[in-house]
């Protein structure tokens, strides 16, 4: 490794550990063993690597205490949240474990023979990761990548790369063969942009800021290598005057305070329609009063401190006096990166915590009148990912999530993610889709063969 890299705790601000930076060379090294070991990955009968899958996913479950502690330390989650997310690396790796004997083609009827289709893999996967799911994300990417028949190289956000080092790990103890999970920590402009170049990595997964996705797109583009991309968001969370108000105030905290607000699904604009308004952040205050900040490791704790200090300045940017602020939750005071969640009210429609994504604990309530509206400003932002509809009205309920330009929605829920259904974003919030019963294919070329049988009358 070129450099060493601090890792900081950022609960205290103490650094306690240190992680070599991979270089292009070590890169390129990683990238060449990766394509040796897909190579015998893939001529594995498919049951074999189903079984080796779930091996992986059983040494997760073992680990799950060892991985949650590590996500504590390195990332700030709360221990309830890591420990769910351990499980949710298992959970993913169980699911596509069954995908690798379900990899079927198509017989096309032609003329003159038969047509059949096959999903070959695509070979070496580049999975870039961000610092706020570190493992989760990372299973997204490599767990269906394998169970189609590829190798992956992954590169773990530079703060946080402890949980992927250990489950590359573990893929080796459950017997994936050498070389075919690797993980290359390392500096975004060197190690991951040598991934990206690479021209033995036939695709790369990506997932976070829009600035940077586009930058990705733009080097893949040089070699028409296919991304996936799943970017920012600045979603919405529209209540309707039918609403349940009492479930729809007592979620919302969690829909954008969860992860302390550093996730790209964070519904970070509460859209009410103003006739219940008043009523609605009367709920809403004395559920943010009582969102849980503290010691990560403590359980029942709903929010750590937010990833370092310079991540922390960027989010206190946005409480700077241009915005009312409606009220505010409490936070530990001291050492580390703790910052009390807030909620404000914009009262331009220009303000940019209605248009810039924040990736804190800040949410922004905005009044709306009628369906119609309350539609339009949903749609006013450049992104399109997640959002919520709460509203009695099943018809409503239909209309409005047609109608909201964003690739994963929920109707009187905060719920974004099921590994078992597609997710992705639209507009800047990405391309393409990860999770679901497809995303195997994702990581496959379809090839089509005919065979002829020599009928004359074709």
């Amino acid at each position: 490794m070129s450099t060493a890299f601090a890792i900081v705790d950022p609960a205290t601000g103490e650094a306690f550990t240190e992680v070599g930076m991979a270089d292009r060379g070590e890169v390129d090294a990683a990238v060449r063993r990766a394509a040796r070991a897909q190579e015998g990955w893939a001529a594995l009968a498919p049951a074999d690597r189903a079984r080796l899958l779930r091996r992986f996913a059983a040494a997760v479950d073992a680990a799950g205490e060892e991985l949650a502690a590590l996500e504590v330390r390195n990332s700030g989650h709360p221990i309830d949240s890591a420990r769910w997310e351990a499980g949710h690396v298992r959970d993913v790796l169980e699911y596509y474990s069954g995908s690798p004997e379900r990899l079927i083609g198509q017989q096309i009827p032609v003329a003159g023979g038969i047509d059949v289709t096959f999903h070959e893999p695509l070979g070496v996967v580049g999975v870039i990761v961000p610092w706020n799911f570190p493992m989760t994300i990372a299973a997204w990417g490599f767990a269906p990548a394998l169970a189609a028949g590829n190798a992956v190289v992954l590169k773990p956000a530079e703060w946080t790369p402890l949980t992927a080092l250990r489950l590359a790990e573990l893929a080796l103890e459950a017997g994936l063969p050498d070389g075919l999970l690797q993980v290359v920590p390392g500096r975004g402009d060197e190690a991951g942009e040598a991934l990206v170049r690479h021209p033995d990595v036939a695709k790369v997964v990506f997932t976070g800021s829009t600035r940077t996705g586009s930058r990705v797109m733009a080097l893949a583009a040089e070699q028409v290598k296919p991304v996936t991309l799943e970017l920012g968001g600045k979603s919405a969370n529209l209540v309707f005057a039918d609403a349940d108000l009492d479930a729809a105030a007592a979620a919302a905290p969690g829909a954008v305070f969860d992860n302390a607000g550093q996730d790209c699904c964070a519904r970070s604009r509460i859209l009410v329609e103003r006739s219940v308004l008043d009523a609605f952040l009367e709920r809403l205050e004395p559920a943010v009063a009582a969102w849980r900040v503290g010691d990560p490791r403590e359980t029942g704790v709903q929010m750590g401190p937010l990833v370092s200090a310079e991540h922390r300045e960027r989010v206190a940017g946005f409480l700077d006096g241009s915005t009312p602020v409606a009220f505010r939750g409490q936070a530990p005071t001291g050492p580390g990166f703790w910052f009390a969640p807030a909620v404000l009210l914009p009262d331009r429609a220009d303000d940019r915590i209605l248009t810039d994504e924040v990736f804190g604990p800040v949410v922004a309530v905005q009044a709306f009148d009628g369906e119609a509206e309350g539609v339009r400003l949903a749609n006013a932002t450049a992104y399109g990912l997640s959002g919520s509809i709460w509203t009695r009205d099943l018809g409503r309920g239909l209309r409005v999530s047609r109608a909201v330009r964003a690739g994963a929605l929920s109707v009187n829920s905060n719920s974004s993610v099921r590994f078992t259904a597609p997710f992705g974003g639209m507009k800047r919030s990405g391309i393409g889709r990860e999770l679901g019963p497809d995303a195997p294919l994702a990581f496959t070329d379809t090839k089509n063969v005919f065979y002829a049988t020599g009928d004359p009358a074709a």
